[in-house]
């Protein structure tokens, strides 16, 4: 545990261990569930402490206090950050603690979105007519493996910057692994 939240980190854990929530370690973090469903998380960052609300989409948030770490690209996740002790109010804490249990009692749930179908690249098509072993090593991919290098490539608007991508993901792509299987 990060020395410099020790106490904050005591401090939430407290308001939380009030709750019917069972506390467990994941992903090297606090995690707290409810009937094996991930509810909330406690993490510590050099600037700030977070609370993450794996629902947290469906919270009425009535202090306006959550952030969307990647908008456009995180669904349901929603976090309260404190930068000091004197930002952590517990009855404040508690009452978005209830406000998300009640929500995973009534099977409030994102569901993920269906497999959308994608475009391939043109600066890919072409690595692809230069080189069948690129072609073939994406196509023996998963499905979501190849929208991941799709978007990738897609994503920038410089060429420049497509271009660095595609000569990135090349070796990675004829080795069979996906853009994110380092993280996995």
């Amino acid at each position: 545990m990060t020395i410099q939240w020790k106490e904050e980190i005591e401090l939430i854990k407290s308001v939380v261990n009030k709750t019917e929530l069972q506390h467990s370690i994941k992903w090297g973090i606090d995690v707290y569930t409810y009937e094996g469903q991930n509810i909330i998380g406690i993490a510590p960052f050099k600037a700030y402490i977070g609370i993450w609300f794996y629902n947290g989409v469906f919270m009425s948030d009535p202090l306006n206090v959550f952030v969307n770490a990647q908008e456009g690209k995180t669904k349901a996740l929603r976090q309260w950050r404190f930068s000091s002790m004197e930002e952590i109010n517990p009855d404040k804490i508690y009452s978005y603690l209830l406000e998300v249990i009640a929500n995973e009692k009534a099977g409030k749930r994102l569901v993920p979105d269906r497999f959308v179908k994608f475009e391939i690249p043109e600066i890919l098509e072409e690595a692809f007519k230069n080189n069948t072993q690129l072609k073939a090593g994406f196509y023996n991919l998963s499905p979501g493996k190849q929208k991941e290098y799709a978007l990738y490539i897609q994503e920038p608007k410089r060429e420049e910057t497509k271009i660095s991508r595609l000569e990135k993901i090349k070796p990675m792509i004829l080795e069979g692994k996906g853009l994110n299987d380092k993280y996995k």
